[in-house]
C-alpha cells in the first residue's frame, strides 16, 4: 500500500513539474487565463482552484526550485483585485498602496503613493478611475485609510492596511463596512 502511495506521490510531482515547465515565461495575468481555461475544462470550481493555487505556492514539490516558484508567482495588482474586490475607489486606493508596498516587483516598490500612482495602477487592474482622480487620496485619508506624507503623497497606515488584509473581501469574515448616520432632519419654521 505505501507503495502505491508513493508511485502516486512521484507521478503527481512530475505533474507539477510538467505544469510549471509549461508555464514558463508567462505573467502572472497569463498564468491566471491559461489556468481559469484548464480549470474550466476539467470542472474544477473556481473557489476549489484558487485554493489549489495558493497551497501549491505555499507547499509546492521539493523538486522545483524556491527561486523557480517565487519568479512565477508574482501577483499582478489585477490578479489583487479580483481576490480582494474593492467596492470602492478608497478600498482599491488601499489596495494600489499595499500592492506598491507589499508585493510589487522590487523595481516598482514604494512606501508612498500619488494621484498618478492610482490612474496607472486602476487602469491596469481594471477598476473604474473616479471622475476626480486628485481627490481620491485625501477621500480615502478621511476615511482613515492613509496619512499625508507631503506633496501630494500618502501613505498606507494600519487601518487600510488591516482593510486589505483582512478586511476583504467583504463578506469573508472581515469587519462590517462602516456606515454613516443620516443627517439630522432640520426643524421647518412652519408649525
Amino acid at each position: 500500500m505505501a507503495h502505491v502511495k508513493a508511485g502516486r506521490a512521484d507521478s503527481e510531482l512530475e505533474a507539477i513539474g510538467t505544469i510549471l515547465r509549461a508555464l514558463d515565461g508567462l505573467e502572472g495575468e497569463s498564468i491566471q487565463r491559461v489556468l481559469d481555461y484548464v480549470f474550466d475544462r476539467l470542472s474544477i470550481g473556481q473557489g476549489r482552484a484558487t485554493a489549489l493555487a495558493q497551497a501549491a505556492a505555499v507547499s509546492p514539490s521539493a523538486t522545483v526550485s524556491a527561486d523557480y516558484r517565487h519568479s512565477h508567482t508574482q501577483l499582478s495588482i489585477r490578479d489583487l483585485k479580483e481576490e480582494k474586490r474593492p467596492e470602492s475607489s478608497n478600498q482599491m486606493a488601499a489596495l494600489v498602496a499595499y500592492y506598491l508596498s507589499e508585493i510589487a516587483p522590487e523595481t516598482e516598490r514604494k512606501p508612498s503613493i500619488n494621484a498618478a500612482d492610482l490612474e496607472k495602477y486602476f487602469k491596469q487592474a481594471g477598476f473604474k478611475l473616479p471622475q476626480k482622480i486628485p481627490q481620491t487620496l485625501p477621500n480615502a485619508a478621511a476615511a482613515g485609510y492613509f496619512d499625508a506624507a507631503g506633496n501630494g503623497l500618502y501613505q498606507l497606515n494600519p487601518v487600510g492596511y488591516n482593510l486589505v488584509v483582512h478586511g476583504l473581501p467583504r463578506g469573508q469574515g472581515g469587519p462590517a463596512p462602516v456606515r454613516k448616520r443620516p443627517a439630522a432632519r432640520r426643524k421647518s419654521g412652519r408649525g
